[in-house]
């Protein structure tokens, strides 16, 4: 297989495709291909109080978390903004997780002022654990990658494809340093999107969350743009979504989809028609709603 690798970005030098892209997303959509994102730091967090520790300054309810069960959490800033993000599998023993490339620093440090008396160990095993997409996100020993991997493998042109055609954003790829976790995903149940459970005991920016469940209407929606195809390239990370000559939003990831063509996420503002035709970096657009611009309770007494 010939790699081909990011050589910008924040997966500079992971391997965006291995000469035949879309073949690897019919794969990879088949669950019959896995994807090396062993570019992405990882880290550990040990400790009797592990669970219940993250479960008090994370929007995830984790105190419960069984053992094998891939989860996804923000920490969010007290006006409910997303600060960091990680995902992990439980072993019983030790969270296995990884964030964002560029990203550890950050968390570590931010997990660390918050550890006080918690019994807990947090590691960088970035030198000695990869993730993998293989039947769903894996930490795997560095050593076993290859083993882990296989012969059929896709880039992560494919994974983003299908996360893109699934709805799914990647924070400081999708989002910005306003974004809160309602413009991302639609209420279901007791959960919001990947990273955010609905009742669950306190933790930062939790008010700015049920406020906006409650009452409803975020900012801004996440969107799924269906872009120009005949356009040469895609959409710059950060462009700078237009309609009729002013700026209503912002796109953020984008791929050529094996099916639909070119597609991007994007956030735009709540009362931007849905049907409305838009221009990112110069290409035209349309959209398909991802959150519902008037999602919410709207919980509110009737006046006498």
């Amino acid at each position: 297989m010939t790699a081909v690798r990011h050589e910008t970005g924040p997966d500079a030098g992971a391997v965006w495709h291995y000469g035949d892209p879309i073949r690897e997303q019919r794969r990879l959509a088949a669950g019959e291909a896995t994807v090396d994102m062993s570019h992405r730091p990882t880290f550990s967090i040990s400790g009797p109080d592990r669970l219940s520790w993250l479960n008090n300054i994370a929007s995830q309810k984790l105190d419960d978390l069984a053992p094998g069960q891939w989860t996804t959490a923000y920490i969010l800033d007290p006006q409910g903004r997303i600060s960091h993000v990680f995902g992990g599998i439980d072993d019983g023993e030790t969270l296995w997780a990884s964030t964002e490339p560029g990203r550890l620093d950050a968390l570590l440090a931010w997990l660390r002022r918050m550890q006080f008396a918690a019994r807990v160990e947090i590691v960088d095993r970035s030198d000695t654990h990869a993730m993998v997409i293989a039947g769903g996100p894996r930490i795997v020993p560095r050593e076993e990658l290859d083993e882990v991997l296989g012969e059929q493998r896709a880039g992560t042109w494919a994974a983003d494809a299908l996360r893109i055609e699934a709805g799914q954003p990647r924070t400081f790829v999708d989002t910005d340093d306003k974004t809160i976790p309602n413009e991302l995903a639609n209420p279901d149940g007791l959960v919001l999107g990947a990273g955010v459970h609905l009742q669950k005991g306190c933790y930062p920016g939790q008010e700015t969350v049920a406020r906006v469940y409650t009452l409803g209407r975020p900012p801004r929606r996440l969107t799924r743009l269906h872009l120009d195809g005949t356009a040469e390239a895609l959409p710059a990370v950060g462009a700078d979504v237009v309609l009729d000559g002013r700026v209503v939003g912002r796109v953020g990831s984008s791929a050529r989809h094996h099916e639909l063509g070119p597609i991007a996420l994007a956030l735009i503002k709540r009362n931007v028609s849905a049907d409305a035709q838009v221009l990112v970096d110069g290409i035209d657009a349309s959209q398909e709603l991802i959150v519902d611009p008037e999602v919410g309770l709207h919980v509110r007494p009737r006046l006498r």
